[in-house]
């Protein structure tokens, strides 16, 4: 029984606070649907049951090795290029290797750090509420930008409101230092995080891997390897 009761305790994952108001809303709503039609409610609950899923907040195994840039979310690897960062970060104008993890519905949308340091810089740019898959969601849409000074240099990550996303959350200021694998945000309900590493990283992972936030390397300083190579099998 203990075992059983280990398992069952082990694969129920917490939810975040700030979904508790949004669980609750949907089995409300569930309950009123049922008074209208019964099929209505079980409709609504499974609903509810997604809406406690999108909120879950597990514990991660985050590497602790400050040349290592981890994913700052879970999701698809989207893009992987050299790109100017967001002028309100003030990065410079050089280009930057970017990498862009994209969140669907289904994925864990807790946002985390993806390097140690302290936060010097947050900027939010309202925008559309485009497809945040596509390239120009980067510059078109709702963003919330920070800069983490690493021991590697500046790191940017840039939180990206996709198509049905119409919040965008950040729990750390400007000053606060924070840890690699760190909680800092979150965004409801689909969207993507952009990830600005400066000269001296060499990338690991390729678009379209799977990304887990606070795992995944997504690339490494000090290293005489060149970029990670991966073929689908």
């Amino acid at each position: 029984m203990n075992n059983l009761f280990d398992t069952i305790r082990n694969t129920l994952v917490p939810i975040h606070k700030e979904g508790y108001v949004f669980v609750a809303a949907f089995f409300v709503a569930s309950l009123v649907l049922g008074y209208i039609a019964e099929p209505l409610f079980w409709i609504g609950l499974v609903l509810t049951l997604w809406c406690a899923y999108f909120f879950r907040d597990p514990e991660r195994a985050v590497p602790q090795d400050d040349d290592l840039v981890l994913s700052p979310a879970d999701g698809k690897i989207s893009h992987v290029a050299m790109v100017v960062p967001p002028a309100e970060l003030e990065l410079g104008s050089e280009p930057m290797l970017r990498i862009s993890v994209f969140m669907n519905v289904f994925d864990c949308h807790i946002n985390r750090a993806p390097v140690r340091g302290q936060v010097s810089r947050i900027e939010y740019r309202p925008g559309q509420f485009v497809n945040a898959e596509l390239d120009k969601a980067s510059e078109d849409n709702e963003r919330n930008g920070l800069v983490i000074e690493s021991r590697n240099g500046k790191i940017g990550v840039v939180q990206i409101a996709g198509l049905v996303a119409r919040r965008i959350v950040c729990w750390v200021k400007p000053g606060e230092p924070v840890n690699a694998g760190e909680r800092f945000g979150l965004i409801r309900f689909g969207s993507r995080l952009d990830v600005f590493v400066p000269a001296g990283a060499q990338p690991r992972v390729s678009i379209g891997q799977l990304a887990i936030g606070g795992e995944t390397v997504l690339a490494e300083f000090g290293s005489s390897k060149g970029p990670t190579i991966s073929r689908r099998t």
